[in-house]
């Protein structure tokens, strides 16, 4: 039997999670999606796309989609699901988990490869994460939930972007891109998302593609070969959308100083790889629970093909990807999306465990 993908929808209250996945669920799409509630608040599935409103912690949907709540573990939740489809008694192809409005998605995300069960059964596609644009600037100021669900994304989408002045979207849009460049971000109109840009984003696959916009490498390249974009705090910063300072007198385009933040490793040197795994882990080991995601495509010592690694805090894991072309440049990309992670020690760390 192959994998059944999972996908993890995450955004802060009011978000619009529910409106995406009524939609979601309610569209002709002919696809049998199992959805986890991570809780059920107010907004919960409305019952008259539910068939019956039971006690049973599983309930089916009139287009054949099943919906329940977690009330237990979800790995519990995970292989009811999963067993209920071998017998033959739930007919679903794929998981969506809707985690509460403040939740961390990181242990949901650690759930599927923890769980050797649970890593046979499912493939964790990737983590949505939703952003109200109205109430985006207040939650990431004052809710490091909010900033940690940013990090952990592997596509963002920004709604209620109607509500907001474009110079205002802007600036979420780059303050957004500083805390986590490898999520591509859309601005939505509500629950009015193509299923393409929500199902198999394969975000969790080690491949060796690593998606981080060019511009975002190129704001300000200095110091041997790094590049890095980010500001010390206090730090000017010359994007357009921090200019309008003091011009109109709005307060809401100064540079955020945010504990969520990425940063980008470059060298055309390869790795030795003996170094980098003796220092990765050592780093993972200290700093594991403030690391989100990281990923990187590496120009390692010993091999002509790619190696392509990805971790979510302690976890980490690589894999050989394919050779490097004839012609191609040989060189590793590495990105880190963190709180407070000493950058200094990283870079230097790195740089250190070159060849």
């Amino acid at each position: 039997m192959s994998l059944i993908p999972a996908t993890i929808l995450t955004g802060f209250l009011g978000s619009g999670k529910t409106t995406l996945l009524k939609r979601v669920l309610a569209e002709a799409h002919g696809q049998k999606i199992a959805v986890i509630e991570n809780e059920f608040g107010e907004e919960n599935i409305d019952s008259d796309i539910l068939v019956s409103d039971t006690n049973e912690q599983i309930i089916q949907m009139s287009n054949g989609c099943i919906c329940c709540t977690i009330r237990e573990d979800l790995r519990a939740t995970l292989r009811d699901l999963a067993e209920k489809k071998r017998k033959g008694e739930l007919n679903f192809e794929r998981v969506v988990i809707e985690t509460t409005g403040v939740a961390d998605p990181g242990p949901v995300a650690q759930t599927f490869f923890m769980d050797d069960e649970i890593a046979e059964t499912y493939l964790l596609d990737s983590i949505l994460t939703l952003v109200d644009a109205k109430h985006a600037a207040q939650q990431l100021n004052d809710r490091q939930e909010a900033r940690r669900q940013v990090g952990f994304a592997d596509q963002i989408f920004i709604s209620k972007s109607d509500l907001v002045s474009k110079d205002e979207l802007e600036a979420l849009m780059h303050r957004l891109k500083h805390m986590n460049p490898r999520a591509p971000q859309k601005a939505v109109h509500f629950g009015d998302v193509s299923l393409a840009e929500v199902f198999d984003l394969r975000g969790f696959n080690l491949n060796a593609k690593l998606d981080i916009d060019p511009d975002f490498l190129k704001e300000d390249d200095h110091d041997h070969g790094h590049d890095h974009h980010d500001h010390a705090p206090g730090e000017a910063c010359n994007h357009p959308s921090h200019a309008h300072e003091g011009e109109h007198g709005h307060g809401h385009h100064h540079h955020h100083d945010d504990d969520v933040k990425s940063f980008v490793f470059k060298s055309e040197r390869a790795f030795d790889p003996a170094k980098l795994e003796d220092f990765l882990g050592a780093i993972v080991n200290i700093y594991g629970p403030r690391m989100l995601r990281y990923k990187g495509v590496l120009f390692m010592k010993g091999t002509d093909r790619k190696v392509i690694f990805q971790g979510v805090h302690q976890l980490m894991g690589s894999d050989l990807g394919p050779a490097w072309g004839e012609g191609e440049q040989r060189i590793s990309k590495m990105v880190f999306i963190g709180i407070d992670l000493p950058k200094d020690i990283l870079l230097q760390g790195l740089e250190q465990s070159l060849v």
